[in-house]
């Protein structure tokens, strides 16, 4: 036979793009539109329905960005489509390619009660099947003109970004307001032909079934009667029956679709607008549902469904319903999907103790999994707040984003850094907006990693980011996918059915232990400091707040401020979100976020600043505050007490310029140009700095990655580097303890004050930066003195060891990592520690000298200048504090990191405040000491062992416990766990390393 093959697949993509689709509505008529276009913010629906239209046609441009527009479109249909099924085509001027990415609208009845979603994928809205001939329609349409923000030049500076600077031109140019006849014949042929076409691209051209259905569709062309397409389509589809019907090979890859709308809770529009686009995607959902028996749609992101609540009503009644029925499935278990990396330990189980208890206390709906798709890397110290929190999995799709090395496992179990582990899920599919396309159904089951082993993956189906989610065009794919020869099997599960199978099908899979780092995206752990300075100050201020606050209600009856907590507590989770805290968010999102944190914090300083002030008294005794979770000049962690005089500092000019600091532990000298040449350890008798290469040294880059503006930094950035050695200024600072360095670069100003603090062995260092820069990228180095294999990161309830060499590929791709509040690098018997107030990107790097001697160089990364989304990243005044501390143990690092986040209070008060928890153990940090959630007036404590080793800890308590209970994240006793026996308020646990704690303490 000749091989006509690539002549019938040209002719079935003609025939249905230029015949078959356009039949699927083969009668319109025109509806009537006018429009109201509503000053400022968006409006409360009523006064949308309310407002006083004018006539709009066709053609009119309308929409300043970020504007909305209220369209009433009314009309009569025509007697002679009774009986037959009638939708509204209502398109605002769409680009099918850009799902989620410009206007939508959310379309209701005139008594206010929501219909569905308009999207570029989903423009259609039910009238009637079958319809009264004559019978009035009117509807209403919110529409929001949100600009494109990445359009085809997808990384172009724009103004858009913010309403302050988007000016008001209108955007979009209205496309169609109709009435038409949907012919549901011609509407199933198209999904047959695109589900054969599709999957006969994806088989061997050798393959009998691929043949197999070439002729079928050419059979149904050739039934086609291209000036009849709708009265012969059912004659069309016939020809197709039995290749349809062939079933999947019993070795069939099986894939479970889980409806799905990945919606940013900020990116590339600010929070309000994700309001809206989360009510619109909810609407269109369960309208899905209602007229799709199978299909299944899960919503993370416990504050996505909570605006559902608190601002569509009716939408939200919808979804209850859906859930109920078990259909509309809650996810994910956190508040928000938020960046793992930065967050600190207290803010990470937070993320899941409010977004579990919401689907609690909502639904009853305990969540197992951790739902994560989109996020940029994982923590290693996840695993253990995804298990403490109750839960079993995690599943994420971004690490296929990674572009040096391939991840070995699609299915596996994640080990973390106290030695738990979850079963993990990558989706083969490579994307968490599955269409249902056979592309991409072929690339899950060539892609999966596991198999042999297993035959399961997921593929969460449905365009996201306000796209509309799930489409009837997927739902339909998935219906002739269940069960078909040559594809892999689809079926509709929940998340957790997934799982169960996954985990009964592959019981004892592959095991990663370590961080999930993403190799991509790593500028985002230093992207908008603003935003992540504003991140590190609300956990602490939240630390202080409660320990206070519960300290001052246990001792005198101050009244512990639940709800205002809680409201700070999911403030700052929201602003954990992967766009925001990473800083890949448009200029809005950052103006308000800033805005939020100063907020925040003056809210907590009352807090704080009250419950102090309660334990205090009147008096005139002055005390020092310690929030930090070890003692400090002799005042005890978590109370109060006058501080231990800790010695002197003295300076002395440097001959031929520069100053030399000592405080009887370090003696620290800084040259002429502000840099630092000596750090000397005088106990150790051991020099820290390497030679030949001064400390403090600011260094800057060009940085204009290939993509991904304020995602990426790209390896090549390090080619080039500009040392900041010239100083404007040297001088002593006024204290007699510090010096003062004032540089200048390009249109930009530093000042940096280094001060040797008495009776602490640390150098700090204080930078204020004037940032005028573009497309650079500036860095704080310390090149050390110290031959170290590998290097300690904080992160969270623990630190993880990342190597300092780059052997092998994956470690050469990790250039750029996340700490917390501390690295730290150690020979046997010395190390050293950067700490720092706010910052979370770094790279460290080692060089052997001429004298043989290593040179490891730590260097913090301080500011970026991305122009895209932002154009005005991080422009303006910057302040950061570091500390270098020499001599230092892990315990060391700990304790200094702590130290330079939590700065003491003073107050004068009538005596001194004793702690209401201590531990005996210096390697055990307490993160938390709080009142319980439930109003009972129980203290909840929350600890670490924080060095990596074994620990026998007593916590005493500094009141009368009736009883002592292990709780999981949530406050609920362990059922697996006897509650720990309390003696005279002391309590003893044995902790593994790193390992995680949650006491409740029930007052007697």
């Amino acid at each position: 036979m000749h091989d006509d093959r690539t002549l019938v697949e040209a002719r079935l993509r003609r025939v249905l793009d230029e015949r078959i689709r356009p039949a699927v509505y083969p009668e319109s008529v025109p509806l009537d539109a006018a429009v109201w276009h509503a000053p400022g913010e968006p409006v409360p629906v009523a006064e949308g329905l309310a407002a006083d239209v004018e006539p709009v046609t066709v053609g009119t441009r309308w929409g300043a960005p970020w504007g909305t527009s209220w369209f009433r479109v009314t009309g009569t249909v025509p007697e002679a489509w009774a009986g037959r099924t009638v939708e509204a085509l209502l398109d605002l001027g769409f680009d099918e390619n850009m799902p989620g990415f410009q206007c939508e609208g959310l379309v209701y009845r005139p008594d206010g009660t929501p219909v569905k979603g308009l999207n570029p994928r989903n423009q259609w809205v039910r009238i009637g099947a079958p319809v009264q001939g004559g019978e009035e329609v009117r509807l209403h349409i919110e529409a929001a003109s949100n600009p494109v923000i990445m359009g085809h030049r997808p990384f172009a500076p724009t103004p858009l970004g913010d309403r302050e600077t988007a000016g008001g031109a209108p955007q979009y140019t209205l496309a169609r307001m109709d009435l038409a006849v949907l012919d549901e014949t011609v509407w199933h042929l198209v999904t047959d032909l695109e589900v054969l076409g599709e999957l006969m691209a994806e088989l061997p051209v050798d393959s009998p079934r691929r043949w197999d259905i070439l002729r079928a569709v050419e059979r149904a062309l050739d039934a086609v009667d291209l000036q009849d397409v709708n009265g012969t389509a059912r004659q069309a589809r016939s020809q197709l029956t039995d290749v349809l019907a062939a079933p999947a090979v019993p070795s069939a890859h099986h894939i479970g679709a889980v409806g799905h709308a990945h919606i940013d809770s900020a990116w590339l529009w600010p929070l309000r607008e994700t309001v809206r686009k989360v009510a619109r995607t909810a609407a269109s959902m369960t309208a899905l549902l209602d007229d799709e028996p199978d299909f299944v749609f899960a919503m993370s992101q416990a504050q996505q469904w909570a605006w559902v609540k608190d601002h569509r009503p009716e939408v939200w009644a919808r979804v209850k319903k859906a859930v109920a029925d078990g259909r509309f499935v809650p996810a994910g278990g956190m508040w928000v999907e938020s960046d793992t990396n930065m967050p600190g330990s207290e803010a990470m189980a937070r993320q899941f103790v409010h977004g579990k208890r919401f689907f609690l206390d909502e639904f009853g709906v305990e969540n197992d999994e951790a739902w994560l798709p989109d996020t940029f890397g994982f923590a290693a110290g996840l695993p253990q707040i995804i298990k403490a929190a109750g839960s079993s999995y995690l599943l994420t799709q971004k690490i296929s984003w990674s572009r040096t090395n391939s991840f070995p496992h699609h299915t596996f179990r994640w080990e973390g850094i106290d030695g738990s582990r979850v079963f993990t899920h990558f989706p083969p599919v490579d994307t968490y907006n599955c269409s249902m396309h056979g592309a991409e159904i072929a690339h899950a089951v060539r892609n999966f990693k596991d198999k042999g082993a297993a035959r399961h993956s997921l593929a969460p189906t449905g365009w996201g980011d306000g796209g509309g989610g799930t489409t009837r065009e997927m739902v339909a794919k998935a219906a002739r996918l269940r069960d078909l020869e040559g594809s892999a099997t689809v079926t509709w599960q929940t998340p957790s059915a997934f799982f169960a199978k996954a985990e009964a099908e592959n019981p004892e899979p592959p095991v990663w232990v370590g961080e999930l780092y993403l190799e991509l995206h790593r500028a985002t752990l230093t992207s908008q400091a603003g935003t992540k300075q504003g991140n590190r100050r609300s956990e602490h201020l939240l630390r202080e707040a409660e320990l206070w606050a519960a300290t001052a209600a246990v001792r005198t009856g101050f009244p512990y401020p639940y709800e205002h907590l809680d409201r700070i507590w999911k403030t700052v989770l929201l602003h954990q979100f992967h766009d925001i805290l990473p800083g890949s968010s448009i200029a809005w999102v950052h103006r308000e976020a800033r805005a939020t944190y100063a907020r925040i914090a003056d809210e907590l300083n009352g807090i704080v600043d009250a419950a102090q002030r309660a334990l205090a008294g009147e008096g005139t005794l002055p005390l020092v505050f310690n929030a930090a979770p070890h003692p400090r000049a002799g005042v005890p962690a978590g109370g109060a007490r006058p501080a231990e005089a800790t010695g002197r500092t003295t300076r002395e000019d440097r001959p031929g310029g520069g100053h030399v600091l000592d405080n009887g532990l370090l003696r620290v000298a800084v040259d002429g140009r502000g840099l630092v040449d000596s750090v000397h350890d005088l106990e150790a008798d051991r020099e820290t700095v390497a030679p030949g290469r001064p400390g403090n040294l600011l260094q800057l880059h060009h940085d204009l990655p290939n993509m991904w503006d304020a995602w990426d930094v790209d390896a090549f950035y390090r080619n080039t580097v500009t040392d900041l050695t010239d100083a404007d200024e040297v001088t002593a600072g006024t204290d007699g303890a510090s010096v003062r360095v004032r540089r200048s670069f390009g249109d930009s100003r530093v000042t940096q004050v280094l001060s040797l603090p008495p009776g602490e062995k640390r150098l700090v260092v204080d930078t204020e930066v004037d940032w005028h820069e573009t497309e650079k990228f500036l860095k704080l180095a310390f090149p050390l003195d110290l031959h170290a294999d590998r290097y300690a990161s904080e992160t969270q309830f623990g630190h993880f060891h990342r190597p300092t060499h780059t052997n092998t590929s994956w470690e050469a791709a990790r250039f750029e990592a996340c700490n917390h509040r501390f690295v730290h690098l150690q020979e046997p018997d010395w190390g050293v520690a950067v700490v720092n107030d706010g910052t979370y990107g770094h790279d460290v790097t080692r060089t052997v000298r001429r004298d043989g001697g290593t040179t490891t160089t730590v260097r913090v990364s301080l500011l970026r200048a991305p122009r895209f989304p932002d154009p005005e990243t991080d422009q303006g005044l910057h302040r950061f504090r570091h500390a270098l501390v020499p001599g230092a143990s892990v315990g060391d690092a700990v304790r200094e990191g702590w130290r330079i986040n939590l700065p003491e209070r003073r107050l004068t008060g009538a005596g001194e405040v004793a702690p209401l928890v201590t531990v005996d153990r210096d390697s055990v940090v307490v993160t938390a000491v709080k009142l319980a959630d439930d109003g009972s007036g129980d203290v909840v404590v929350r600890f670490h062992e924080a060095h990596g080793a074994r620990a026998r800890v007593t916590l005493t308590a500094g009141f009368a416990v009736a009883r002592a209970e292990a709780t999981d994240l949530l406050e609920r006793p362990l059922a697996d766990t006897p509650a720990p026996a309390v003696e005279e308020g002391r309590i003893t646990v044995r902790l593994r390393p790193f390992q995680l704690t949650t006491l409740r303490l029930k007052r007697a």
